[in-house]
């Protein structure tokens, strides 16, 4: 939970590589954008950092198929992806990039550091060598069959097919991405980080940090995993020309690894913003205060380099005795979102770009799309038809539709004055009662980096404020009791300002408009959070023009969309019925107790290749399940999953262990098996009917 008053916030910087797509707005920047804007409206001092990531093997290969430098490479994504974050309505404080000198000066600052201090060992190693091209090959410009899954064009990285972690070595029948010829085998060195030596010291700090601000379990499962295989040294060179060069003997012709120099960018990119302020050491007053509160907003593929990398390579500088940099308080890594069923791909021109997607529809709706869907515990999908509902049904007809019939109704009874309030009756006190614990419960789930939950919250205020409009019914009373009337407008005038102001970290562009609508001083983005349950507004405040202030998307439009993908996947052919045990009377299925529960803790039982042991919540009750899915599941797949349980099963042991339900699973007589997961995120310990 966040008790300091200064909070930088980092968002993980984007590969200069390509442009930016919906998956990367879900994976890291709308979360870190949302938790920034909150933090700010809470009277936080906040700095939020962000930049292009400009170095590495990617971007060299791009401007040699282009036949361009990698500095216009860099510089043509830079350009279009800090637009495409502006348009999109990120609020970072900076956006830098890691090809500036600032950004080199601070990299060889701490690999120079480390060398001195002996931190770096030299390491000889044995590397691919293309002859013709007169040099060594890094990873991705070694391409040859994969040996796990035969692919013939895998990456030395990677294999894009199967997914499988390389090294350049082990591909089989390699070949230089460079000339195509076969490439041999010569030695070079490298600089290595010890980071097995920090495993200790780096298991201790995950741990504290979680006992601290609770990390998710997400993140805590992939450190797990990484300290379970033991922490490896890393090399911190490698033979590139494009990078960050370092001034060693022997080491003319080599750059900085792209690991180590892309974490470091945050730091400069406060730096940069500090010499932007006019006051240079002003970084330091984030970086290096013990009181401040870090938090770095990444996607999953991240989590190792910010969770373990980056942590030891502060804690390596803080042992010199120099500046002492904080560490990460949180890294609240997202999985991925996919697009209509599928997973993002460039290769495969699959998903939708930023940019893209701005130029036909504003940005406001996809930030409340996003928020609603973002992957905080597990995969999730973004589809058209999906995002025309959350639009029309819920931010039209009822964020907007409150608004407007609010603002309508002033103008029209009241010539846009706010009338008098007069003395409440128990639905006034109802609803003042919703808004006067919005702010803290959403607030709180804010905090906790729950913004789904969080904009649930403030949408039920919403909804809260639509139903006290209809139960005040004001087109009666305007006639009946004027006094009752004018009473019931004051206080829907008062709703929407406090709509304006917890929806502002989710819809800024729409609150801004609002705040003007309702034509009060500064900016709905420079309120206070903790006073948006409070009643401002004065009697006879005069209303600005009302507006409508979400269109509704037409089926035409986004059947348009559809049909534009051209390659939506099919869905499977539909498995032949089993037959069942026959019918049965609703007495007897009435005996059956289903219940929601979420998957907490998941671990495969030792010397079983089906069971897996599962810790579920199930309302405040946590039970074990024994669950026969591990040929089906990995356990940190499931970890966050709602369920449905049967929650009235007799307790049984299997392998020795308590077993205290059953997940409710479909088969479809193939083979394949898959858990019941509701379709929309309930409460946990909800009972199925």
């Amino acid at each position: 939970m966040t008790t300091s008053q200064r909070i930088l916030i980092t968002a993980a910087l984007p590969y200069a590589n390509g442009p930016i797509h919906l998956g990367h707005l879900a994976g890291a920047y709308l979360p870190a954008d949302i938790y920034a804007r909150y933090q700010r409206l809470k009277g936080r001092d906040v700095l939020f950092l962000c930049g292009s990531d400009e170095h590495g093997v990617a971007i060299t290969i791009t401007a040699e198929k282009e036949k361009i430098t990698p500095q216009a490479v860099v510089d043509r994504y830079h350009e279009m992806n800090a637009a495409a974050f502006a348009r999109f309505g990120m609020s970072f404080d900076n956006y830098s990039r890691t090809s500036l000198p600032l950004h080199h000066d601070t990299t060889r600052d701490f690999l120079l550091a480390f060398r001195k201090r002996g931190i770096l060992k030299e390491k000889k190693e044995k590397q691919f060598f293309d002859e013709k091209a007169g040099m060594f090959l890094p990873d991705r410009y070694v391409r040859g069959t994969c040996p796990v899954c035969g692919n013939p064009d895998a990456r030395g990285d990677q294999c894009e097919t199967c997914g499988t972690y390389l090294d350049p070595m082990q591909l089989k029948e390699p070949r230089s991405a460079i000339s195509g010829d076969p490439p041999v085998v010569r030695e070079t060195t490298h600089l290595y980080f010890p980071l097995g030596e920090f495993q200790d010291r780096i298991e201790r700090y995950v741990k504290e940090r979680d006992a601290r601000d609770g990390w998710k379990e997400n993140v805590l499962q992939y450190c797990r995993g990484w300290f379970k295989e033991g922490l490896q040294d890393r090399a911190v060179t490698r033979d590139l020309s494009w990078g960050v060069h370092i001034p060693l003997p022997g080491y003319e012709n080599k750059v900085v690894y792209v690991w180590f120099d892309a974490v470091l960018g945050y730091i400069s990119s406060a730096k940069e913003w500090a010499l932007r302020e006019g006051r240079p050491d002003a970084w330091k007053e984030y970086w290096l205060d013990p009181a401040t509160k870090y938090v770095a907003f990444i996607g999953k593929d991240n989590v190792v380099f910010h969770t373990i990398v980056f942590p030891a390579m502060l804690m390596a500088w803080n042992d010199g005795g120099k500046e002492q940099f904080v560490l990460p308080e949180n890294v609240p890594a997202n999985e991925f979102l996919n697009f209509e069923g599928q997973k993002f791909s460039k290769s495969r021109g699959w998903g939708i770009d930023v940019q893209d997607f701005l130029d036909k529809f504003p940005a406001d709706p996809l930030r409340y799309y996003l928020a609603g869907a973002l992957p905080e515990y597990r995969d999730s999908d973004f589809t058209w038809r999906d995002f025309q509902a959350k639009n029309n049904n819920e931010l039209a007809d009822i964020f907007g539709n409150f608004v407007n019939r609010t603002l309508a109704f002033a103008h029209r009874m009241f010539n846009g004055i706010v009338p008098e309030r007069g003395p409440l009756n128990d639905t006034d006190n109802e609803a003042l009662a919703v808004l006067a614990r919005t702010p803290q419960k959403a607030g709180e789930l804010f905090e906790q980096y729950r913004f789904r939950d969080g904009l649930t919250e403030v949408m039920n205020l919403a909804r809260a404020a639509n139903k006290y409009f209809n139960d005040s019914e004001p087109w009666k009373t305007a006639r009946t009791d004027p006094a009752r009337c004018a009473t019931a407008i004051n206080i829907s005038v008062q709703l929407t300002r406090s709509l304006a102001i917890l929806m502002s970290p989710i819809v800024p562009s729409s609150a801004e408009k609002l705040w003007q609508m309702l034509r009060l001083p500064g900016k709905a983005a420079t309120q206070s959070w903790d006073d948006a349950g409070a009643l401002p507004i004065p009697d006879a405040h005069v209303l600005g023009t009302t507006e409508i202030l979400f269109a509704k998307i037409e089926d035409e439009t986004i059947a348009g969309e559809i049909s534009a993908l051209g390659n939506v996947p099919a869905a499977p052919p539909a498995a032949p019925v089993a037959a069942g045990p026959g019918p049965v009377m609703i007495d007897d299925f009435k005996k059956i107790d289903l219940r929601v529960g979420k998957i907490l803790k998941a671990e495969r039982l030792p010397k079983s290749e089906k069971l897996l042991k599962l810790q579920v919540a199930v309302g405040p009750e946590t039970r074990q399940i024994i669950a026969g899915i591990a040929k089906h599941y990995a356990p940190e797949d499931l970890v966050g999953k709602n369920v449905v349980v049967v929650y009235n099963l007799r307790p049984a042991k299997l392998m020795g262990e308590d077993s205290q339900g059953m997940l409710l699973a479909a088969s479809d007589g193939s083979g394949k098996l898959a858990i019941v997961v509701p379709a929309e995120d309930i409460a946990s310990g909800a009972i199925v009917r």
